[in-house]
C-alpha cells in the first residue's frame, strides 16, 4: 500500500470523501466570476489559477471571496460533473460550504469541504503537483496517485464540534415539520449552517434580501421549483436581487430562449413564494432599505457591505439558498456581523489621500483594500475630510466586497460606527497596520485597465445599479453631445429608479445620446449580444464590473471616472493615461 508523504487532521465542514491532484493557491477565490460552471475553468483571470481545470482536482485555497452566488456555482459543478473532488481551506467558508451542504442535503450528494488552519495550510506550498485525498477530517497528500483501489464512497459519519446551539419553540416546530415541509427543510440547512458558525442562537430578522435568484444554470432552479413545490412562503418582507434577464426586455435583445426563458422563470418562482418584484443588486436604493442597527439578512455581496457599512444594519455576507431558508423561516444565526463583537475592526489602513480625486478613486481604494483586507474588517483613516457621496461609498462597497471576504469595513469619521478609528477598533490594537499610497493605487489602475488598445466599442455602466443621481450626472454629462457611432452604451438599474430618472426628465436625455437603459439585470450577468459581438474593449467607471468583464465578457477593460466613460462614448477612444490625482500619464500597454 503506498504511504502518504504527509497527513493533515482538520476540521469537517462538510462530510465527504475525494481524491485528486492537488490545485493549491494563495488567493481566495470566488466562485461566481471566477468559475465557469459549465466546465469548471478558473475565468477570473486576476487569479494565479486562471485558465486551470477545477475538475476532479482537489482545491486548496485559503477562502473564498467575492460573490455570494459562489454557493450556487459550487452546485451547479456538483450537479453537472466538472466540481473539485474536495475542497480544502484554510479557514471555514459560508458560502461555498453552504453550496457543498445543499448538494448533500437536497440531492444527495457529496463534495468534502475540510478546514485545517492557516498554519497548516502554508505546508501546501511544499507539495505542488502531489496528489491528494479528504477522507472526512483528514487530508493525505501523496507524492503520486497511490494503486491502492481506495474509493470515493459517501461518509455516512463524521465527527464534528458539539453543537451550542439553543433552538426556540418555534425553531423546534419548524424543525419538526408543523410549517411545511419547505420551512423544514430551510430551518434543517439553517441549523447546519449555524452549528458550522459556531452560533449559540438564532435571531428575529425584520427582512431579507435575495440572491439566489441569478440563474446559474439548471441546478439554481432545480432547487428554487422544489422549495415552490413544497409550499415554500417567505415568512418577513423579502425583496430580489438583479436577476440574469430583463424580464420585458430579453427577447428584443436577442437573448438566447435557452437561456432567457429559465433565468426569467427563475424570478418568478421567488415571487411565488411572495418575494417582492424588485429586481435590483441595489436594495439600499429602495424605499424598503432597513434603519440602523437593524437585524436583516441581505445576500449581494455589494449590498452586504453596504448596508453593514454605510447604513449600520446588521447582516452576514449570506450566500446563495441560505438566504431563501432565512427568509422564509425568519430566523438567522445570532453571529459575526450580527453581533458588536463581530463588528471590529482587526486591520488598519492609514490612507494617502489625494487632492481633488475624481469619482474613479472610491472603486479604485475599495479594490485595493479589499486585496489587503482580505477577511479581515478594515478600518481607514486619513479620509475624515474628503465627503464622499452615497453613490462614491456604493461604489468602494462593490468594489470592496468583489476582492474581499469581510462582511464590512469602517472608514473614520465616515461610516456611522466608526466616529474614528479608537471607536472602530473597539480600544484594541489592530491585528495589522499598513500603508495605502498613491503608488499603491497605481498598482491596483493598472490591474484594472486590462486593455492593450485604445478603442473603446461599449461603456457598460451601472454595477451595482445606478442611483436616480448617478443617472441625474449621466444625463448633464451627455447633453448636447454626439455619441460614436460604433460605441454603444448601456446603463443597468432597477426599475424604480428608471421610473425616477424617467420621471424627471433624464431617461429622454440619455436616450438622446443613444444609451440603451436595462432593468431587471445586471453587468455580472450580460454577455452577447448586449456585448457587442465585435468588441474587443470595454470602459466602466465600476471596478467590480473591471474585476469580471475579462473571465465573463471574455473582453479586455478601460476603467475610469464616469466623465471619462462619457469622453469614451463620444470619441470611441481612451488613451490610458492615469488622471491626474493618481499620477504622471502612463504610456498604453505598460500594466
Amino acid at each position: 500500500m503506498t504511504m502518504p508523504a504527509t497527513t493533515i487532521d482538520g476540521r469537517c465542514l462538510v462530510a465527504g470523501r475525494g481524491q485528486g491532484p492537488l490545485l493549491h493557491a494563495t488567493l481566495g477565490l470566488s466562485f461566481w466570476g471566477g468559475v465557469d460552471p459549465s466546465n469548471g475553468e478558473v475565468i477570473d483571470r486576476h487569479h494565479p489559477l486562471s485558465g486551470q481545470s477545477l475538475a476532479g482536482r482537489v482545491l486548496a485555497i485559503p477562502s473564498g471571496r467575492g460573490s455570494c452566488t459562489g454557493s450556487s456555482v459550487l452546485l451547479e459543478l456538483i450537479l453537472s460533473g466538472p466540481a473539485p473532488a474536495a475542497l480544502v481551506l484554510a479557514e471555514p467558508d459560508e458560502i461555498l460550504s453552504l453550496g457543498a451542504l445543499v448538494a448533500e442535503h437536497i440531492f444527495g450528494i457529496q463534495l468534502p469541504v475540510l478546514c485545517i488552519g492557516h498554519a497548516a495550510f502554508a505546508q501546501l506550498s511544499a507539495h505542488h503537483g502531489s496528489f491528494a485525498r479528504v477522507d472526512g477530517a483528514s487530508l493525505q497528500l501523496f507524492a503520486h496517485a497511490p494503486d491502492d483501489g481506495w474509493q470515493a464512497s459517501p461518509l455516512e459519519q463524521v465527527e464534528t464540534q458539539a453543537s451550542t446551539l439553543e433552538l426556540d419553540a418555534g425553531d423546534r416546530a419548524l424543525l419538526a415539520g408543523e410549517q411545511g415541509r419547505a420551512a423544514q427543510v430551510a430551518m434543517q440547512l439553517l441549523v447546519r449552517m449555524a452549528e458550522l458558525q459556531g452560533a449559540s442562537a438564532l435571531l428575529d430578522i425584520s427582512q431579507a434580501h435575495i440572491d439566489g435568484c441569478i440563474y446559474t444554470g439548471s441546478a439554481s432552479l432545480c432547487f428554487a421549483q422544489q422549495l415552490l413545490d413544497w409550499g415554500a412562503r417567505v415568512r418577513v418582507p423579502t425583496t430580489l436581487n438583479a436577476i440574469s434577464v430583463d424580464q420585458r426586455q430579453w427577447r428584443a435583445l436577442g437573448v438566447d430562449p435557452t437561456f432567457g426563458e429559465p433565468a426569467s422563470r427563475l424570478g418568478d418562482v421567488y415571487m411565488a413564494m411572495g418575494a417582492q418584484l424588485s429586481f435590483t443588486c441595489a436594495p439600499y436604493l429602495l424605499d424598503s432599505a432597513p434603519a440602523f442597527g437593524e437585524q436583516i439578512v441581505w445576500a449581494e455581496s455589494n449590498a452586504v457591505a453596504y448596508a453593514n457599512s454605510v447604513i449600520g444594519a446588521r447582516t452576514l455576507k449570506y450566500p446563495d439558498f441560505l438566504d431563501i431558508c432565512i427568509a422564509l423561516t425568519g430566523r438567522a444565526p445570532c453571529t459575526g456581523s450580527h453581533l458588536d463583537a463581530g463588528r471590529q475592526a482587526r486591520l488598519l489602513l492609514e490612507v494617502e489621500a489625494p487632492a481633488e480625486a475624481d469619482d474613479s478613486f472610491w472603486p479604485l481604494l475599495g479594490y485595493h483594500v479589499g486585496l489587503l483586507a482580505t477577511v479581515d474588517i478594515p478600518v481607514l483613516a486619513g479620509l475624515e475630510h474628503s465627503q464622499p457621496s452615497r453613490d462614491d461609498l456604493k461604489a468602494f462597497s462593490a468594489a470592496f466586497a468583489t476582492t474581499s471576504a469581510a462582511p464590512m469595513f469602517h472608514i473614520a469619521g465616515i461610516t456611522p460606527e466608526s466616529p474614528d478609528v479608537t471607536r472602530a477598533l473597539a480600544g484594541q490594537a489592530p491585528r495589522r497596520a499598513l500603508q495605502v499610497t498613491l503608488a499603491d493605487l497605481r498598482s491596483s489602475w493598472a490591474e484594472l485597465n486590462s486593455a492593450d488598445s485604445s478603442e473603446v466599442s461599449l461603456v457598460a455602466l451601472g454595477n451595482p445599479h445606478a442611483s436616480a443621481s448617478e443617472l441625474a450626472r449621466l444625463a448633464e454629462l451627455c447633453a448636447g453631445r454626439t455619441r460614436h457611432p460604433h460605441t454603444a452604451v448601456v446603463v443597468t438599474c432597477g426599475r424604480a429608479v428608471h421610473d425616477q430618472a424617467s420621471a424627471s426628465g433624464h431617461v429622454a436625455t440619455l436616450q438622446a445620446f443613444g444609451v440603451r437603459l436595462l432593468t431587471d439585470t445586471c453587468w455580472c450577468m450580460l454577455g452577447e449580444p448586449v456585448v457587442p459581438p465585435d468588441s474587443r474593449n470595454l470602459m466602466t467607471n465600476s471596478g467590480k464590473y473591471a474585476h469580471y468583464a475579462p473571465g465573463l465578457a471574455g473582453r479586455q477593460v478601460h476603467f475610469g471616472s464616469l466623465a471619462a466613460c462619457v469622453d469614451a462614448a463620444c470619441s470611441g477612444q481612451n488613451q490610458g493615461q492615469l488622471p491626474a490625482w493618481l499620477g504622471q500619464p502612463q504610456p498604453q500597454g505598460t500594466h
